[in-house]
């Protein structure tokens, strides 16, 4: 199926639902077109639950049929031109035409209301962005002025204005770009490239909220690395994530990929092979930055190149570039845990782990443990079959250890065996920092025995008290 034929049979497959819609737009002698995004995903085979709409309609004369109509309705984008309204589980957006006006320092426009459906479809970002269907009781008229059907069947990103103009009104459609090249698996037109690598420097005049959600958008697509490269290849991550560009001359410490650069894309592509749940933000960022520290810990000593402490210093600097973004400090720290946490997996050969040594790697991880498997392993990115076997095999036995030790004690929620009231009955204290020495004392405990019985508990607590 052509993927204008698509388009059509997802459209009409709404008309049940819409029917009444369309009938009250058609009453009131306006028109009503699916547009944009909407119309891209109906032609991929891919429409949702959001529905975007335009119409030649003021906003007051849309609230007024959605409210006649829709179960929910609400105004927040009224200023803007946009009423919103909940249906029968879809959600929609009607927007009145726009000709907006901008002033080339920010990316708010001055809203101003158009007149015609190809005004409107002329000031969005991307031709495949840039198609209606007007909504009618006979049946859907597709209107595809800038050819974006043709952009769509070439999997291809181009605007429908100079690529300089739409850049310089506004500057997020740079990021757009990349979010759509991972999620929709696409290429960006070569004059598209060329400006976003001329127009880089643009990027700051987004606030890091926009910025944040965009890198969000493009990490959770189908295809993050692709919008990552287009990033970096167009200058643009120099500006929003230098840490990344930045791996891109450093090889790694066994020359097996071009750069550390191309190494963490792999990583990350088989971290997302490992997603049983959907798309995981933070293994998806964790695998993405996990060797971010090596360009500052490069070490040459001996002719040999090392990379020693690199999580360490990549964890730095993963909370710091995520705090500037504004992330959410959950987010930042399971991030930059993970991170630290990566390289941990390399001292264990199967016997030479300790069970202490086993439940501090289950400690440390805490909830994190099920991400830091999947993204050791897939920091696996040799050629060589039989070391990639061996790895993958080591990781087996240590995932056995853990089990082994899990089925005996509680794993999940390590805590010393005398709480904080006890210890200070035990040892006579009130509240106070010796409570939280002897607490931390009886936790190391924990991780290095196991599980003791009481009385040992007492005593081990009374003689490490009295040695101080």
């Amino acid at each position: 199926m052509g993927v204008l034929a698509r388009a059509d049979a997802a459209v009409r497959e709404l008309y049940p639902l819409l029917e009444g819609l369309i009938a009250r737009f058609e009453e009131s002698g306006h028109a009503l077109y699916l547009v944009g995004g909407s119309v891209r995903d109906a032609a991929l085979g891919r429409l949702g639950h959001d529905l975007d709409f335009t119409t030649p309609a003021r906003p007051d004369v849309v609230q007024a049929i959605l409210d006649d109509w829709a179960e929910t309705v609400w105004d927040t984008g009224i200023d803007y031109g946009t009423v919103s309204a909940a249906y029968k589980g879809q959600q929609i957006e009607i927007t009145t035409f726009r000709s907006d006006v901008y002033d080339g320092d920010s990316r708010n426009p001055e809203v101003a209301y158009g007149d015609t459906l190809e005004g409107d479809l002329t000031r969005r970002d991307f031709k495949v962005n840039a198609m209606a269907v007007e909504l009618r009781s006979d049946g859907p008229e597709f209107h595809d002025p800038m050819d974006g059907l043709g952009d769509l069947a070439a999997r291809v990103l181009d605007t429908p204005a100079a690529p300089e103009q739409s850049f310089h009104d506004d500057p997020l459609r740079m990021l757009r770009a990349a979010r759509f090249a991972s999620q929709l698996e696409f290429d960006v037109a070569p004059r598209v490239l060329t400006a976003m690598k001329d127009m880089a420097g643009e990027i700051q005049r987004i606030t890091v909220e926009r910025v944040q959600v965009e890198l969000d958008k493009l990490m959770l697509g189908s295809l993050p690395e692709r919008g990552i490269d287009l990033l970096c290849s167009s200058g643009i991550a120099d500006y929003v994530f230098p840490e990344i560009p930045a791996i891109a001359m450093e090889p790694d410490e066994h020359a097996q990929h071009k750069d550390v650069y191309a190494h963490s894309l792999k990583v990350l592509r088989q971290a997302i092979d490992q997603e049983e749940d959907g798309p995981d933000l933070v293994l998806r960022w964790a695998a993405l930055l996990h060797d971010i520290g090596k360009p500052a810990t490069r070490d040459t000593t001996d002719g040999k190149v090392s990379f020693h402490h690199h999580e360490v210093v990549g964890a730095k600097l993963a909370r710091k570039r995520l705090r500037k973004l504004k992330y959410p400090k959950h987010v930042t720290e399971d991030i930059a845990q993970l991170i630290y946490l990566h390289m941990r997996f390399h001292g264990f050969d199967g016997d030479s782990w300790t069970d202490s040594a086993v439940r501090r790697y289950v400690t440390d991880a805490g909830e994190l443990l099920p991400r830091l498997h999947k993204l050791t392993r897939a920091d696996c990115t040799t050629r060589n079959k039989k070391k990639a076997a061996r790895l993958a095999r080591t990781y087996d036995l240590l995932e056995e250890r853990i089990a082994e030790i899990a089925a005996k004690e509680d794993l999940a929620r390590v805590r010393p065996d005398l709480d904080g009231n006890e210890i200070m009955e035990i040892l006579d204290l009130k509240p106070g920092p010796e409570v939280g020495k002897a607490w931390n004392f009886m936790k190391e405990l924990r991780l290095e025995e196991g599980p003791l019985e009481r009385e040992v508990a007492i005593a081990k607590l009374r003689e490490w008290w009295e040695s101080r």
